[in-house]
């Protein structure tokens, strides 16, 4: 049996920086014991995490074709 050191990341503590000035510590495989992992996206505001204004984009009429196909299996 291997030793587990061998293929285990390293689990240390590191400081998250927001966009906004923001920052706080969490155990993280990021860097090294003592480094700041900058975000330039702001999780508490973005789309992506706060689930606002969400669009779909019919680029090629790809999901008018799909619901054309579709329409009476629902």
């Amino acid at each position: 049996m291997k030793n587990t050191e061998d293929f285990h990341p390293d689990y240390h503590m590191i400081t998250v920086a927001l966009p906004n000035g923001t920052t706080y510590q969490t155990y993280s495989t990021y860097g090294k014991e003592g480094d700041t992992l900058q975000l330039d996206i702001d999780p508490s505001t973005h789309p992506a995490w706060t689930g606002g204004n969400q669009q779909l984009m019919d680029r090629g009429g790809r999901v008018s074709r799909f619901k054309k196909k579709f329409e009476g299996l629902f």
